[in-house]
């Protein structure tokens, strides 16, 4: 007869870790539990390409199963995909990296950020990052045994942050600035000379930067700048990018990071005992499409930028006040004239309108009286979407009134 102990738990109360206590539940994960019960709904929700993943990244991994490559792959990714990623890198920005020592293909941008906050935190360590910002940086942060500092990135600055206001929350624990620009979810851009004033304030205090550059090619009428390649960032900072939003690869989970090599190192520490590599498939489909996957990007990107103008239109016409977003594929409209908060916007807005948006105050504080609209679905949805929301703006607003 076999005896099985008692798990006796060393404290009282939950047996889970602190540090996942202090992460909330997705806010966006409840409106879609919710969508998949209605019928008819038009999601302006998430965050992924409609676009299929062209065809000849598709044939490249189709063509490598047929090929037997269905093991693994160096910790680091394979030497093909690393040696054209630093070719893409150097040609684009301008920025040279070595592709033996300071690149690392990841399972998607989020492995990486996960990666480089947990090769660089050490617990109680500060980590200034945007508020409004994608969801996983303050919960990425926490995991990592690291303090989240927000600074705010409001309309009034145009969603991006500021300098002055990043260096009055450096404190002795400081370690690190976390931006991402183009912005998720505001679809905000900064400009060259806003993001080398963010690095003179890293230079100054001798902190690293984290940038999360996933939509680097998702710009309209603005040249992105890639942060490394200002002015020695390159040896401070932790390039985050990868090939789901400008090649429609969402579901490949491949993504990268660049920096320094002691920095790839830790990073891979932590990557070869949590994931071992990437897809091998994945990544040959990423090699193809740093290849020829130029044409599809251009024509993906001039089509959102079509859809991106008539949403910003819209919303604005409909009473919904909303600037204009430069990248990404969001737009990010005021929806205080209703009366209503996000979360209300947005749950009333599903059950009487069927359409989906997610409420702004899940990327951060600052984010309540907004809403996150993507726009990375077809025109006629869009359309279809805008009068929906035109006839719930009116009868809130006439409500209020």
């Amino acid at each position: 007869m076999t005896i099985t102990p008692k798990v006796r738990l060393k404290r009282a109360g939950s047996p889970l870790s602190q540090r996942v206590l202090q992460i909330p539940p997705s806010g966006i994960r409840k409106f879609f539990d919710l969508m998949a019960s209605i019928e008819g709904v038009i999601s302006l929700g998430v965050g992924e390409p409609d676009f299929v993943t062209p065809w000849r990244l598709r044939e490249a991994a189709i063509y490598s199963l047929e090929q037997g490559y269905t093991m693994y792959t160096s910790n680091y990714g394979i030497p093909e995909l690393r040696e054209e990623l630093a070719r893409h890198l150097a040609r684009r920005y301008g920025v040279e990296y070595d592709p033996e020592q300071e690149l690392l293909i990841t399972v998607g941008v989020s492995e990486a950020l996960d990666l480089a906050l947990r090769a660089t935190i050490d617990p109680g360590d500060e980590v200034i990052g945007p508020d409004l910002g994608y969801v996983a940086y303050q919960a990425d942060v926490i995991l990592s045994g690291g303090v989240y500092v927000p600074v705010p990135a409001t309309a009034e600055n145009e969603f991006k942050i500021m300098a002055s206001d990043v260096e009055a929350r450096i404190t002795e624990r400081t370690k690190a600035i976390l931006i991402g620009y183009p912005s998720n979810p505001t679809g905000a851009v900064m400009t060259r000379p806003e993001l080398a004033q963010v690095a003179e304030v890293a230079r100054k205090h001798d902190l690293l930067v984290l940038s999360d550059e996933i939509y680097d090619r998702l710009v309209y009428g603005i040249e992105h700048t890639c942060f490394p390649s200002l002015p020695g960032m390159k040896e401070r900072t932790i390039l985050l990018g990868g090939f789901s939003k400008a090649y429609a690869m969402t579901g490949w989970r491949v993504g990268y990071a660049a920096a320094p090599a002691e920095i790839i190192e830790a990073m891979m520490k932590v990557h070869q005992y949590t994931i071992m590599c990437a897809p091998i498939m994945s990544q040959m489909a990423a090699l193809e499409a740093l290849k020829a996957g130029e044409a599809s990007v251009q024509e993906m990107v001039a089509e959102y930028d079509r859809r991106r103008r008539i949403m910003v239109k819209g919303l604005n016409e409909i009473g919904l006040q909303c600037h204009e977003p430069k990248g990404a594929f969001y737009a990010f409209p005021s929806i205080k004239s209703t009366g209503l908060s996000s979360e209300e916007f947005a749950e009333r807005l599903l059950r009487e309108e069927k359409v989906v948006v997610v409420h702004g105050n899940t990327f951060g504080e600052r984010g309540e009286g907004y809403v996150r609209c993507c726009y990375a679905t077809s025109l006629e949805e869009i359309e279809e979407a805008l009068q929906r929301m035109g006839r719930f703006v009116n009868r809130y607003q006439k409500a209020g009134t």
